[in-house]
């Protein structure tokens, strides 16, 4: 815990945002970190509550040890707090700044609505540890003479690949694009999260002895069998990008997108990379409609209000949540309740129970989304439809898995899928149905968060250090 009577005496207090009229202007982040005393004073608050529902599997998917190292920020030990903070994660300037911080609502002072802001004690240790030169590479001593190969470098790929290089792996990542990160770097807009982050990740690692590869789609450039014949072991970390489909007509118009390709064009432009062969997807000057309503949805009003789109329209077919959620029925997990993010707050419009018809068009191009309301049990009411103006259109509504036309499909039915068509694997083992073949992260349990992504990556490391030398030191 931090001060015994902190949180009586100190008040919650948020990092602040750049005005919307300003940050709309750019790409960079855009949030005004509070300074050192404003987080100490944040770590006073957190209490002695007994059982600490934020670090839980509910209030944290990687057991941060949260009121341990909020008591070493406010005695002043931060080098402490950072080595604890590491003990469970490996990248806290991640997650300190795009986790959505379900830690917070599991918080016992959420039963007063003013949690310990603690996201902002995550991201304040991290920080620090990188400007005062404590985040130093860690190399083996020992090497174990196996090797690892590692498909994918999104958080649960980088997460495993860190842990078993540590244990003396030497580990290969396989990454199909140009730069490491996954959708940690080419799906989340830099004004979430800057790129400079993942560089300075990869850069740690590959002093501990960790090799990426880029450019090496596996399942196309090379089969997942021939990774399996060159190492002693193979973790899948590949993601989920397969778009879930919103059955409506008219996606085949121009001007109608799914909306990871829009957010990764624009990632390119902002890390200098090539343009791609594809037509651009621009927002500037347009009336834009985003179908969903999750954190995908959120992503694209962002970067379409700084392309200078004239509107921003959202559409979610859920009825709009409560204000405020019934502590005592949802405490400490999770409640649906009326959330604003940041890039809705710059101005988009939101319509909720509004179902998407049809996309239609003129002369081969969008023109608008044909929308009705919706029952109780999402139905169209009838009598109720209108059309929205539009002259883009992006489909935002989740993922559906793992791109199967890759090394799935080259796999056939040696590899077993769920009935989600994720890779089907246990979380005490992570093995799937293939020999000496893992899967983590979103692969395995679908669509998820940062935090379990690093969670999944961290134990299948775990479990592929037991498999190959029969013992292990690794945490779960």
């Amino acid at each position: 815990m931090g001060k015994v009577t902190g949180f009586l005496e100190i008040d919650r207090q948020e990092q602040k945002y750049q005005p919307a009229s300003d940050r709309i202007r750019h790409f960079r982040e855009f949030i005004i970190p509070l300074n050192e005393q404003e987080v100490v004073n944040q770590a006073a608050r957190c209490m002695d509550c007994g059982i600490p529902f934020c670090h839980g599997p509910d209030g944290c998917p990687v057991n941060n040890q949260i009121p341990d190292w909020n008591d070493l920020v406010y005695q002043g030990d931060w080098d402490i707090a950072l080595r604890n903070l590491h003990s469970t994660n490996n990248f806290p300037e991640f997650t300190g700044r795009i986790c959505p911080a379900p830690c917070e609502e599991a918080c016992t002072l959420n039963l007063e609505d003013v949690p310990v802001n603690i996201k902002s004690v995550e991201q304040a240790i991290a920080d620090k540890g990188w400007e005062e030169g404590w985040i130093v590479p860690e190399p083996s001593a020992t090497k174990t003479g196996m090797a690892v190969a590692i498909v994918g470098s999104g958080p649960a790929g980088m997460a495993a690949a860190q842990q078993l290089a540590r244990a003396g792996h030497t580990v290969h990542v396989y990454e199909r694009e140009p730069k490491a990160g996954g959708l940690l770097r080419y799906g989340i807009p830099d004004f979430k999260m800057e790129k400079h982050y993942i560089d300075r990740r990869v850069s740690q690692m590959e002093a501990e002895g960790v090799s990426f590869h880029y450019g090496v789609n596996v399942g196309v450039t090379v089969s997942l069998e021939e990774l399996a014949e060159r190492h002693d072991a193979v973790i899948l970390c590949a993601g989920a990008e397969r778009p879930r489909d919103p059955g409506v007509g008219g996606m085949e118009l121009e001007g109608c997108h799914w909306a990871m390709p829009y957010l990764v064009q624009q990632n390119r432009r902002v890390g200098g990379e090539p343009e791609s062969d594809e037509a651009p997807i621009w927002a500037g000057g347009k009336h834009v409609v985003v179908i969903g309503g999750g954190d995908t949805a959120s992503d694209c009003v962002g970067t379409a209000f700084r392309q200078g789109a004239l509107s921003v329209t959202q559409l979610d077919i859920r009825s709009i949540p409560p204000l405020k959620e019934d502590k005592l029925a949802v405490w400490p997990y999770w409640p649906t309740k009326f959330r604003t993010s940041s890039s809705q707050a710059e101005g988009a419009e939101r319509e909720f129970s509004a179902a998407t018809l049809a996309l239609v068009g003129e002369d081969g191009k969008v023109t608008g989304v044909k929308c009705a309301r919706v029952d109780e049990k999402r139905r169209p009411i009838e009598g109720t439809e209108f059309i929205l103006r539009a002259d883009l259109v992006l489909a935002a509504i989740g993922f559906s898995g793992p791109l199967l036309e890759t090394y799935i499909t080259q796999a056939g039915d040696k590899l077993e899928l769920d009935g989600r068509t994720n890779v089907k694997a246990d979380t005490e083992t992570y093995r799937t149905s293939l020999d000496k073949v893992f899967a983590a992260g979103d692969v395995r349990k679908g669509q998820s968060l940062v935090v379990w992504a690093i969670r999944e990556g961290r134990q299948a490391a775990r479990s592929v250090d037991l498999f190959l030398t029969g013992a292990t030191d690794l945490p779960r």
